[in-house]
């Protein structure tokens, strides 16, 4: 394993007032997540933020609400990732709920068309006919000034609904709805796409229901809340305490089996049992199986997957997703060994690494070169962007991870001020951006990149680190804490689920699977000997028997022929 700090998170001194029927263990986790009122652990839908604090909202809902009146046709134009899959099934769903009859989707190509909706998108609309009378983008269109203007031209009327960051020129559509775009005054900036467009439709029925034009019965759009909850986990946006929300109850309906057949079918097709799954399960089982399509095919067999109202149509569905995880795996893992490869003939070790690197391959594959960025960040701990061709071989397109510390599209910003012209087009967020550049100017950008990040961080935000919420006692380190923790979520980004740290002598060890290292493990404090397990260590790892190790861990249940054992899953470990 990649040597780490340890840091241990500051625990806030003792708060009166609040979380008095907790668990001590609980309220010392929470508090240290910035919890300081039991309001921010109340997770019912009347906690939500109004959805008429969102700038632009009321022009939105008057042009579907007029939509629904005259029943124009209304395409969705959505994103190829899972909140864009979630958002255009939101939207479908939501908008068919509530009266619309001609409603459809469009999902742009990775490949052919890039991100968001383009000129090239309307001018196929205009050769395919009739055209919609009103678009509705979702998890897109902030940055689509071009593409706007495409279409009024045409005499269509487009309704923006997104939640990435707004850049110097807005588009001009009819109605732009995004938390991010300056002036609004929306309390939770982290909305992910999906959140966005559920907050569209639950304006749009208040105004319908004001108008006496909801149908009967009325619309129940709480049925949707598992597809904001798989959007806005997958999307990895952070989990304040409005999208913590959103995701329990989402978690509440899966675990009911009150949800979409394609999502039950998506678990089935990994094993897992959906009335115990949490909020990791929607991020590392769900989500990619759904992404997997967007980043290889069509994901317009992802929404289709979501859309499916039979479970024989979402299982075929899901296995075709699930084989498309399946090969992207295999195309990610030697992508991830031709980049180790490049890093090895840049240099021997980390310190003669660039700060900011930049790794191309005419072989890589578009859609798997944010994966494969994340996964070199995750080994350098450096900021890193991947780039791959571009179908007409002129441009290659990168996909960019960061680090704490340094907002990466903050980073673009700067090279696009020094270097005018070098970047064809950028956006995105604080930990992850897109961008286009011609082939030929690579290294200007890779020296512009590195500079960028050095004038942003120091060499000790290089040093790679994994924080902890310290050491569990002996009276905590068993199942019922294992279990207390898997129902004390949602966690996710800037809500982190807890990791403890402590040290341990390894009784024995070995592989198994042929990559994980399972170990026993005795604490060196006293207790019970206790099963660990880190997964994809490789064959080849120390032999730590009858030493101290220090290992960063989280509790867990394990069951294995019926019976049921604490296991420590393992994220880090280091020699005593």
């Amino acid at each position: 394993m990649t040597p780490k700090k340890i840091l241990r998170r500051p625990q806030p001194a003792n708060v009166p007032g609040w979380g008095q029927d907790l668990p001590p263990i609980l309220r010392r986790l929470y508090a240290a997540r910035g919890v300081t009122s039991d309001d921010q652990l109340s997770y019912t839908l009347r906690h939500l933020a109004s959805p008429l604090q969102l700038r632009g909202i009321d022009r939105a809902v008057e042009l579907l609400a007029e939509a629904i009146e005259k029943q124009q046709r209304v395409l969705i134009l959505g994103d190829f990732d899972a909140d864009g899959a979630t958002s255009t099934a939101v939207a479908l769903l939501g908008l068919g709920m509530l009266g619309l009859k001609q409603v459809d989707f469009k999902v742009p190509s990775r490949f052919s068309d890039g991100y968001g909706l383009t000129p090239g998108i309307i001018y196929r609309l205009q050769e395919d006919g009739p055209l919609p009378d009103l678009i509705v983008t979702v998890d897109n269109g902030i940055a689509a000034v071009e593409g706007v203007r495409a279409a009024r031209e045409l005499g269509m009327l487009v309704v923006v609904t997104d939640h990435h960051l707004a850049g110097d020129e807005l588009p001009q559509a009819d109605a732009i709805v995004n938390p991010n775009q300056p002036g609004c005054e929306f309390i939770s900036k982290n909305a992910a796409g999906v959140g966005v467009m559920f907050y569209v439709l639950t304006a749009l029925r208040k105004h319908l229901r004001e108008q006496g034009r909801l149908p009967d019965p009325e619309p129940n759009l709480g049925t949707l809340l598992d597809l904001v909850a798989l959007g806005t986990v997958a999307d990895v946006v952070p989990l304040d305490h409005n999208n913590r929300i959103f995701v329990e109850q989402g978690l509440r309906r899966i675990r009911q089996g009150k949800t979409r057949p394609g999502i039950l079918a998506l678990l089935e097709v990994a094993g897992r049992d959906h009335t115990a799954i949490s909020s990791t399960d929607l991020g590392f089982v769900v989500g990619p199986r759904l992404n997997a399509a967007g980043r290889l095919d069509d994901m317009s067999v992802g929404i289709a997957c979501l859309l499916a109202s039979s479970p024989d149509e979402a299982r075929r569905l899901a296995q075709e997703l699930d084989t498309f995880n399946r090969e992207r795996r295999t195309i990610e893992k030697d992508m991830k060994t031709q980049a180790q490869d490049l890093l090895a003939s840049m240099s021997l070790d980390l310190e003669g690494l660039p700060w900011g690197l930049a790794l191309f391959d005419p072989d890589w594959h578009q859609g798997v070169i944010g994966i494969l960025a994340a996964r070199i960040r995750e080994q350098t701990n450096r900021p890193t962007v991947a780039f791959a061709s571009d179908e007409n071989g002129e441009d290659i397109k990168g996909s960019a991870r960061s680090i704490p510390g340094l907002h990466i599209r903050d980073a673009l910003v700067v090279v696009d001020a020094r270097h005018p012209g070098l970047l064809k087009k950028y956006g995105g967020h604080a930990m992850a951006a897109g961008m286009t550049l011609a082939a030929g100017d690579l290294e200007a950008f890779s020296n512009a990149f590195d500079k960028a990040v050095r004038d942003k961080l120091t060499a000790a935000d290089l040093e790679a680190a994994i924080t902890t919420d310290g050491p569990l006692s002996a009276s905590e380190l068993n199942l019922d804490t294992a279990a207390l923790l898997k129902r004390a979520g949602p966690w996710g980004q800037h809500f982190p689920e807890p990791l403890f740290d402590g040290e341990f002598s390894v009784v024995s060890q070995r592989i198994v699977g042929q990559n994980h290292l399972k170990l026993v493990l005795q604490p060196t404090d006293g207790g019970n000997i206790i099963d660990g397990i880190a997964f994809n260590t490789g064959p080849e790892v120390p032999d730590y028997t009858h030493t101290g190790v220090r290992v960063v861990y989280k509790p867990d249940a394990n069951t294995f022929r019926g019976r049921t054992n604490l296991q420590l899953m393992i994220d880090y470990l280091e020699p005593r």
